[in-house]
């Protein structure tokens, strides 16, 4: 490597917690970041009984984030970045401590639990001059990368149509009334917010959205629904997207869509074509020109753009997911680390979601919940 390993440390995904392992393997996949420490729960006894089933130094595996933060400024070999895992409630408090000990921060979605919390964290991450990236992994996949390039090079002509969806059933059963902990936080309004399946995997389908088109909505106008008898947070919501340009689109996200694993689609229709991605089939793309067959775009082969190319690791047949685009991200932050170093000017094609993209989120969930509440009206969006 011609650089030494990103230190990395780490706030949350200790035990039982699913998105801490995959962020740890995200990191090492490229060989870009070395774990060095880590407040891994709020419990002590877990934190460090996590930091030993990883294989992190007892030296740095700390009771909280604060002494963490505080203890790694310190010293010389101190964190250069943390990666931010916790509940949602959390990702302000830690992110915040970590801003001040001038650390770069990785941080897990959604930004923050309230619009109010998202928009002074924004300012201050403007204003510190460090690195923040939101984990929308989604956006990391090679045909994702190569539909965005399509669409900024002018192929599909000028986007008429936005067809988003997000379906799963995982919550289709009253799981948080069994102690699941997974279901237990993000259906607890305190520690997830007031969105729960739009703030959980809406905010992903409406990143993946503007990712890809480059386009934002002025307005929407939603319909947040509760299904599951005793739930406190949306577990269905439907959203038409108005846009600026003339566009239109629509989203549905759905963790009780019965017979949906992990459903994330993306359709785009412009003047001249179409374009349909699927997550669960990552490695295919159809396009559809205006007037002629579809045509099937094949990660790793010929038929993909010098921007799929760019993230794509191994040959065709050899299927890249879930855990090769969440690693893209982390390399992507990765290089621009490296270069502010040196306060270098990184690869012009460098790409990652940024703070911005974490506010739009929270900003987008946020007009849901006025939406719906005002018995689904347009709301604006703010930007």
């Amino acid at each position: 490597m011609a650089e030494p390993r990103i230190r990395l440390g780490m706030v949350g995904g200790g035990e039982g917690a699913f998105i801490g392992a995959v962020h740890r393997i995200a990191a090492r996949l490229d060989d870009r970041y070395e774990l060095v420490a880590g407040a891994l729960s709020a419990s002590s006894d877990k934190a460090i009984r996590s930091a030993a089933a990883i294989g992190l130094g007892s030296d740095r595996s700390y009771p909280d984030f604060q002494t963490m933060a505080q203890a790694e400024a310190a010293r010389a070999d101190g964190i250069e970045a943390v990666a931010i895992v916790t509940p949602n409630h959390m990702h302000a408090p830690v992110a915040d401590a970590f801003l001040d000990a001038g650390v770069h921060i990785i941080c897990d979605k959604p930004l923050t639990t309230t619009l109010e919390e998202a928009r002074r964290l924004r300012d201050k991450a403007r204003a510190s001059g460090r690195i923040f990236a939101v984990t929308y992994n989604y956006s990391g996949y090679p045909l994702v990368r190569h539909a965005r390039a399509m669409v900024q090079g002018g192929e599909l002509g000028a986007i008429r149509i936005v067809q988003v969806e997000y379906p799963q059933d995982w919550l289709a059963d009253p799981l948080e009334a069994a102690g699941q902990k997974q279901a237990d936080w993000r259906t607890d309004p305190a520690r997830a917010g007031a969105g729960g399946c739009v703030g959980d995997i809406g905010t992903h389908a409406y990143q993946l959205a503007h990712f890809v088109t480059g386009m934002t909505p002025e307005q929407i106008l939603a319909e947040a629904t509760i299904f599951v008898p005793g739930r406190r947070v949306d577990d269905n919501v439907q959203i038409l997207l108005r846009y600026g340009t003339g566009a239109r689109g629509a989203l549905w996200a759905s963790q009780v869509a019965v017979g949906n694993d992990n459903g994330l689609r993306l359709r785009i229709f412009g003047e001249k074509g179409g374009l349909d991605w699927r997550q669960e089939e990552p490695n295919l793309l159809i396009w559809s020109p205006l007037g002629e067959a579809p045509r099937l775009i094949r990660r790793g082969t010929a038929s993909m753009n010098a921007a799929g190319h760019r993230v794509n690791r191994i040959p065709p047949g050899h299927p890249e997911g879930y855990l090769e685009a969440f690693a893209t991200i982390y390399t992507e932050v990765a290089t621009a680390i490296v270069a502010s170093r040196t306060a270098s000017l990184p690869d012009p094609a460098l790409t990652f979601p940024t703070i911005e993209d974490g506010f739009a989120g929270v900003a987008m969930v946020d007009a849901v919940l006025r939406s719906s509440a005002a018995g689904g009206v347009w709301m604006p969006v703010e930007s």
